[in-house]
């Protein structure tokens, strides 16, 4: 085996030697060298050389054993130093994190119990603004039964009004003003003129409250909500709202309960209905009729129904039930088509098949 560059008594050597564990090997090579000396007959150790080699061998042990020994040590100091670290890590751990712990704990808890006492107070106020609601859906309920029962007075009521209004005849009036219907005041009877009707101040009539003939065309059918004639015998030409086929007429009047004075000698009781045509102003004859105060709504169909559109009609009124002073007519309604009453509708040309 060649031999290394460097001499033998070189510290370096023996360290990289002892590093790379050689030791059998310089032995081995150490006998062979003794071996050849002693073999070459030429080669005369003297003394010196004898002590020289001893001294290197004694050399190369020191330098052996002290640098094992600084091994060990080397490796000691870093077992220790690591044995030391993990000492005062275990230290620094059992000081300051059982500290911080119980710090945290204590936050913990006292963050849950703050938690708990705000849970409380809002289920505390919550159950108050239950109970403020409770007391309001308690009134809610009670004025709703408050409504409920006026509802059903009101109800009953409004089935008294239609009793009275007549609302029930299920038929279009055209004498109604609210649809354009008027009253032709030239071709009617003049309103009674009471003084209980006027109002007056030192002597001066300032105003008289009298109805004009036009309220027998509006539903307000209340005492006193009439129009008066003087006498038995008077008439009212009414302008319908459109020309059509008059068919019947209906009479309304208060009923006695309501009169306030308890009698209905004011209502007429014998009158004639005629068609009249705006120009020329003829009067075609349609019926004669009597009025039954019981009865506070009537209808006539009437007698006489020609084949021609009329545009007025006109109410004689003939006698009353027994008031020689005036008579009240409260509302007048006219019932008919806007097209012949005997015209069919077309028949249609594709019927259906079975």
């Amino acid at each position: 085996m060649p031999r290394s560059s460097r001499s033998p008594g070189d510290p370096g050597a023996l360290l990289e030697d002892v590093a790379n564990n050689r030791r059998p090997r310089r032995i081995a090579q150490r006998g062979q060298n003794t071996s050849r000396m002693a073999e070459d007959p030429s080669s005369n150790m003297t003394w010196v050389t004898c002590l020289a080699f001893f001294l290197r061998t004694r050399a190369q042990r020191v330098l052996f054993d002290k640098c094992r020994w600084k091994l060990l040590c080397q490796k000691l100091l870093e077992k220790t130093g690591m044995v030391f670290l993990c000492a005062f890590g275990f230290w620094m751990f059992s000081i300051h994190i059982p500290s911080k712990m119980t710090v945290w704990q204590d936050s913990s808890i006292t963050t849950t119990m703050q938690s708990l006492r705000l849970y409380q107070e809002k289920v505390r106020c919550l159950s108050k603004e239950i109970q403020d609601l409770r007391g309001h859906v308690n009134l809610l309920v009670a004025k709703l039964q408050e409504m409920e029962a006026m509802s059903n007075e009101q109800k009953m009521a409004h089935k008294i009004m239609k009793m009275i209004q007549g609302d029930y005849i299920e038929k279009p009036d055209f004498a109604l003003k609210s649809t354009g219907a008027s009253v032709d005041f030239e071709h009617t009877s003049a309103t009674y003129n009471h003084n209980k009707a006027h109002s007056y101040w030192n002597w001066i009539k300032l105003w008289n409250y009298a109805q004009p003939p036009d309220v027998i065309l509006e539903p307000n059918v209340t005492p006193g909500n009439c129009w008066a004639f003087e006498g038995d015998h008077g008439h009212v030409t009414i302008r319908l709202a459109q020309k059509i086929y008059p068919s019947s007429l209906t009479l309304q009047h208060i009923p006695k309960t309501i009169s306030l004075s308890g009698s209905l000698d004011t209502a007429l009781k014998d009158f004639v209905v005629y068609g009249m045509e705006s120009s020329p102003r003829e009067e075609v004859f349609l019926g004669a009729f009597q009025f039954q105060p019981e009865n506070t709504i009537q209808m006539f169909p009437l007698q006489n129904q020609p084949a021609r559109a009329f545009s007025a009609v006109k109410v004689k009124i003939t006698s009353n039930w027994g008031n020689p002073g005036f008579t009240c007519l409260y509302r007048v309604r006219v019932h008919g088509s806007v097209a012949p009453p005997k015209e069919q509708p077309h028949e249609n040309p594709y019927p259906e098949k079975d």
